[in-house]
């Protein structure tokens, strides 16, 4: 059923392309006739050319696992309060993406930080190509600017890594014994009532051979928590088996890949001046802004065409350290 839905819906983008296309032709026709309709032309030339861009977006999605919604952990690096309010900065960028783009968000996990920020963040975004869009994000991102945690008004760089997930469907075979799996229970910190902070509702799961550990603390029940948790759990070790697949192919091309745990993806400059720049694409946006409240569609298709092609959006001078 979901490859009949998205089969549909190229069969309807492609006829949208097709009328919008003709009613551009018209348009021309009625200019060379000599009728003023520049104002309308240039409307419906720049909405086409978003309408195309976001088309082309979706053509390079070819991932096994691109049309599947996504499961998205972040956490701050080294620095304290710093790092914590700029990775509660990402996870703000995200959920304004979300809301941009129609993608449902749910936050399974948030460990607040001592003076400001988060410690933590897991959210379950669903929606179509959630996993495929937001590849992009996956790494190390860097934040520049005049801290206002610091009284001296100095200049302070803090990191925060991200990381992403495809949710697994319930066809996915993903075995989980029960004797490895340890699994507690404890009371959840946080808003929530009485009913939150005095029964032991959350639940954290860890994978014994591999290591991999999971928690949920947002629903009052136990066994809703448990049952998140087992998904995120399946999830992570789906990704996990994948990755040793990848391996022997990564061995081989490791000159050529960018990505891994601790690289620097992208820049996010505050001051001096205020420039965000992606270093695997080389595209730099102006608008620091419009990209921290959630316009990650440019940086998303640079990043998808840079993966299908190698070709970067543009080159330009390294920000500073």
């Amino acid at each position: 059923m979901q490859d009949r839905k998205r089969l549909e819906e190229s069969l309807a983008n492609a006829k949208e392309v097709a009328a919008r296309t003709s009613d551009l032709d018209t348009l021309f026709e009625l200019a060379r006739e000599g009728e003023d309709v520049s104002a309308e032309l240039e409307k419906e030339m720049k909405s086409f050319a978003e309408r195309l861009e976001k088309l082309e977006t979706g053509m390079l999605l070819s991932g096994p696992n691109d049309f599947r919604s996504a499961i998205m952990t972040i956490h701050p690096g080294a620095g304290g309060t710093e790092s914590q309010d700029w990775a509660e900065m990402l996870l703000r960028m995200y959920l304004r993406w979300c809301e941009r783009n129609g993608f449902e968000s749910v936050m399974t996990d948030r460990l607040e930080g001592e003076g400001a920020g988060i410690k933590s963040a897991t959210l379950e975004l669903n929606g179509e190509n959630a996993y495929g869009l937001l590849q992009s994000e996956v790494g190390v991102h860097r934040l520049v600017r005049i801290s206002p945690f610091d009284a001296n008004a100095r200049r302070h760089t803090s990191f925060a890594s991200v990381f992403v997930w495809p949710q697994v469907d319930d066809d996915v075979k993903i075995e989980v014994k029960p004797e490895e799996l340890r699994v507690d229970v404890f009371r959840a910190s946080g808003a929530g009532g009485q009913h939150v902070n005095r029964t032991e509702s959350a639940v954290r799961m860890t994978h014994l051979p591999t290591g991999i550990v999971v928690q949920c603390q947002n629903e009052r029940s136990q066994h809703k928590n448990r049952d998140t948790a087992m998904k995120q759990l399946r999830a992570r070790m789906y990704e996990f088996e994948l990755e040793k697949k990848r391996e022997e192919t990564r061995k081989t091309e490791a000159s050529k890949l960018e990505i891994n745990f601790g690289s620097q993806i992208r820049s996010y400059v505050l001051a001096p001046y205020r420039m965000i720049k992606d270093h695997r694409t080389k595209l730099s946006v102006g608008d620091v802004d419009r990209v921290l409240n959630g316009d990650l569609e440019p940086l998303i298709h640079a990043y998808l065409v840079w993966r299908k092609t190698g070709k970067t959006a543009g080159e330009g001078a390294d920000l500073p350290d």
